[in-house]
């Protein structure tokens, strides 16, 4: 047999190899990776999938939290993880688009360094305040915070989670200073509000819509490009003429980078199927988040995209973490 024989029969024998290895995936539990504490919006919809995923997959998928450093700790182990399907992680915009470029050197770069399956949901941010502040909408608490030079703050889940580049994002969208206070989580940053040590936080729905609903926190404007189904009566942004702060967040599955695209497929159908469920669709509906089912290419685009956005806010209002 010739070299050229022999190259051509180890390549075919490989290949066929890897199609029978992705043909029986999954053959063991799936560990997925939540980089926050249990509780959060994060924990609540790696735990909206897990059973549905699991009855898909006809696998067991394993929680694991790994919080720490905005998300970062565990995006970064997902990078030392086998590309065989085996390791995922429940990603989010914070770590996969705003926090590795507020280090000077990223531990990580988000579009190259991860295999993206399949994005879960999107959902606006909600700009929330105490019920007696005088502000009815977000508009009227920028003109309260004009006539309030150097006494305004805003709270964030920490630095750079979305909830800080969201301040950022309204300093830049109306010329406001506010001052960032973080705090470690939207839990604290959420008392500190109701108590009245900070006068504005942004976060998602699956954090505040209790809040709101209770009476504990008055709703200003949700982030979106359309008014939440959960809060009619409140604005968005842009029909409040803020539109430079319209912005949304994401939750999608991400692997190592390298991973065989049998596989990749594998999950990525069974992920739309999951999503496909009207029950899974009303969980998510309820705590704010829209379920946006998006194939392997269209999300890696998409968070591509978000990439761009957040990395330009960062360098142009000059922020860095280290």
């Amino acid at each position: 047999m010739t070299t050229l024989k022999r190259l051509l029969s180890f390549c075919a024998l490989a290949g066929a190899a890897t199609l029978a290895a992705a043909q029986a995936y999954p053959s063991k539990p799936i560990r997925l990776i939540v980089g926050y504490p249990p509780g959060g919006g994060i924990d609540f919809a790696a735990r909206t999938i897990q059973q549905p995923l699991q009855d898909a997959l006809k696998q067991q998928i394993v929680i694991e939290y790994k919080p720490g450093a905005s998300g970062m700790i565990a995006a970064t182990e997902l990078t030392r993880a086998a590309p065989d399907g085996y390791t995922l992680l429940l990603a989010n915009t914070g770590p996969f688009a705003i926090a590795p470029w507020l280090q000077s050197k990223p531990p990580y770069d988000p579009v190259r360094q991860f295999t993206y399956i399949g994005q879960i949901s999107q959902g606006s941010y909600i700009a929330v305040t105490r019920p007696d502040h005088p502000a009815k909408d977000l508009r009227e608490f920028v003109t309260w915070a004009r006539s309030n030079t150097g006494k305004v703050n805003f709270a964030s889940g920490g630095n750079g989670t979305s909830t800080h580049l969201n301040g950022e994002l309204m300093n830049q969208a109306t010329g406001l200073d506010m001052v960032h206070v973080p705090y470690k989580g939207s839990a604290p940053a959420v008392q500190d509000l109701m108590g009245g040590q900070t006068q504005l936080l942004v976060d998602a729905g699956t954090v505040l819509l209790p809040h709101v609903k209770g009476g504990k926190l008055k709703a200003l404007a949700v982030t979106g490009p359309k008014r939440d189904p959960q809060l009619p009566d409140v604005p968005t942004v842009r029909e409040l003429g803020i539109a430079g702060m319209e912005t949304v967040g994401f939750q999608g599955l991400v692997g190592p980078a390298g991973m065989p695209r049998e596989v990749v497929d594998r999950l990525a159908a069974a992920l739309s199927g999951v999503l496909a469920q009207p029950e899974v669709r009303a969980k998510f509906a309820s705590s704010g988040a829209e379920v946006h089912s998006q194939g392997p290419n269209e999300f890696a685009a998409f968070v591509k995209a978000d990439n761009e956005k957040w990395s330009r806010l960062i360098r142009e209002r000059k922020l860095q973490l280290d």
